[in-house]
């Protein structure tokens, strides 16, 4: 039995190369792919990875100068190494509990992760966007690209559900205008979110994988 936890995760990583090896990865994206893999405890997840060609570079470049993270939900702020990113200025945000977000949600008959997308406006410029629960929170970000010129560095939109998650996801990967790391289908969630955001900070200042 391995009992070491570098020991653990590096054995889990040899285990999940196999099922990316042909993808035709850069480096970087094989750490990503493995980091999402080995989080979700599901190698299925191979194929529907996305990342778009300047996604990774853009998300670390936003990192390096301070940008901060804005998510959709608790889980997700939490998950994040809140310690790394701050050694570069960054912090990472999240409104959905806020009694400003439930006011404005309930005003304008949306949901709460809708309304702090709303909310965080131009603060998302530049910003990197990390969404692992809610459709209606992608499709707000979404919204905002297309009709009020919010560009946000990157977004990393992996909502999961039955509901709205598929479509969300679909129309991140057809727009051309934000680099991002998405993955198709109804699976997700907020621990891949977190896996993606947390292996872009490995890249920067992480030699573990």
């Amino acid at each position: 039995m391995i009992t070491q936890p570098m020991e653990i995760e590096n054995r889990s990583f040899e285990i999940i190369y196999p099922y990316i090896k042909n993808l035709n990865l850069r480096d970087a994206e094989i750490k990503i792919y493995s980091r999402i893999i080995h989080a979700a405890g599901d190698v299925d997840y191979a194929p529907i990875i996305k990342i778009s060609e300047t996604a990774i570079d853009a998300a670390k470049a936003a990192i390096l100068r301070g940008a901060n993270i804005f998510t959709d939900v608790e889980m997700v702020r939490t998950g994040i190494n809140k310690r790394t990113l701050k050694k570069f200025g960054g912090e990472v945000f999240c409104k959905v509990a806020d009694d400003e977000i439930k006011e404005i949600a309930a005003r304008e008959k949306i949901t709460r992760s809708m309304a702090a997308m709303r909310n965080f406006g131009e603060n998302l410029n530049g910003a990197v966007v990390a969404i692992g629960n809610a459709p209606t929170a992608l499709f707000e970000v979404l919204r905002l690209v297309n009709e009020e010129n919010i560009l946000p560095a990157v977004v990393i939109g992996v909502p999961v559900g039955f509901v709205g998650a598929a479509d969300s996801k679909a129309a991140l990967f057809a727009q051309d205008k934000i680099p991002f790391i998405t993955v198709e289908g109804t699976k997700g969630g907020s621990p891949i979110a977190v896996a993606a955001v947390n292996a872009i900070l490995y890249l920067l200042d992480n030699d573990r994988i």
